[in-house]
């Protein structure tokens, strides 16, 4: 951060990620995912912004804020390092609940963020916290827990059945409760169950995927996870998957798709915007899109880019109500039968 920043007298974006602790919530060029089991692999496949740009844009610093499924997976140590190289940028990542991310964003204590919750994201455009929204990836949700499945909820076809069950059982639930992307969807998925969660068997954690699949996995209990986090973590832990997502045939309430949205310039005037156009750039780029495609964990490809199509998609650059409500599951179901192999 420059030192003109420093001297603005507001709510430096520093101070901020002083407070969130530097080494632990934050991690320079990405992240560490903690857990040893994920790989990053090649992101290469070519570019039009693959030379390097040779001088800083901005101030040099982009402040990411982003949801802890791209943290806890290793996606962004993966990736960044790439934008880095290529932009002259050096990227700052602060990993919290996609509500705390788009609340950081909107406070300008970030550059862009990169989420997964569409209806915040959507409010987030619609009150100009954010501009420029792009689609960039997505993968699914799935309802994991013990192997020996004391609430019988394996090989339900229905998220809400197996939630009203879980609830009817009074079966051990782990809720992320920190508004993030993943908690937003459990509690729609109550709600679509016709649920109101309480009691001894529900438990929330305030904590991120990783440390919440960490504690289902100590307690017996079960909880709703995003694949990529589950399938990066799956050899530290004994849960298993009983309720598949839609990139296995699953209900569309479990689809999980991602967006990054630059904060805008015209509400905060100190953040590097051009700094996180670029990063929008390199993201939705062919070299980006694949250095996506090309992360694994365990052997599994965790997230399914889908910033490019031959035919247009408007629905990414506004909130999904704009026009067409309906046209949401229309578009995820096309992204898993183009984009997910028959064999995944």
């Amino acid at each position: 951060m420059s030192e003109e920043r420093e001297r603005s007298g507001k709510t430096t974006r520093r101070r901020l990620m002083q407070a969130a602790g530097v080494g632990t919530a934050l991690g320079l060029a990405g992240c560490t995912s903690g857990n040893g089991t994920a790989t990053p692999t090649d992101g290469g496949g070519g570019g039009d912004e693959s030379a390097s740009m040779g001088s800083d844009i901005g101030d040099g610093e982009l402040v990411l804020a982003t949801t802890t499924s791209t943290y806890d997976t290793g996606l962004l140590d993966a990736i960044n390092p790439t934008f880095q190289e290529t932009f002259g940028v050096t990227v700052r990542t602060i990993s919290q609940g996609t509500g705390a991310a788009i609340q950081t964003g909107r406070n300008g204590d970030a550059d862009v963020i990169l989420v997964h919750a569409r209806g915040p994201e959507d409010q987030f455009l619609r009150d100009g916290a954010g501009v420029n929204r792009r689609d960039v990836m997505f993968n699914d949700f799935v309802i994991v827990g013990p192997e020996d499945d004391p609430a019988g909820i394996n090989g339900m076809s229905s998220a809400t059945e197996a939630f009203a069950t879980i609830a009817e059982q009074e079966a051990t639930f782990l809720s992320r409760g920190d508004d993030s992307g993943t908690n937003t969807k459990e509690l729609n998925i109550w709600e679509a169950a016709g649920v109101d969660p309480s009691g001894s068997w529900y438990r929330e954690t305030g904590q991120g995927m990783g440390d919440t699949l960490n504690q289902a996995n100590q307690t017996g209990g079960y909880t709703l996870a995003d694949r990529g986090t589950y399938l990066s973590q799956q050899d530290n832990i004994s849960l298993v998957i009983h309720v598949q997502g839609p990139l296995r045939d699953g209900p569309e309430i479990l689809q999980n798709p991602y967006g990054v949205i630059p904060v805008n310039p015209a509400v905060h005037d100190n953040v590097n915007y051009q700094a996180a156009m670029a990063y929008v750039s390199f993201l939705t780029s062919p070299r980006g899109q694949q250095a996506i495609a090309d992360y694994t964990a365990n052997g599994s490809q965790l997230f399914f880019p889908n910033a490019l199509a031959p035919e247009p998609d408007f629905q990414q650059y506004v909130p999904m109500d704009w026009e067409n409500t309906s046209m949401q599951s229309v578009r995820f179901q096309h992204w898993v039968d183009t984009m997910v192999p028959e064999d995944f």
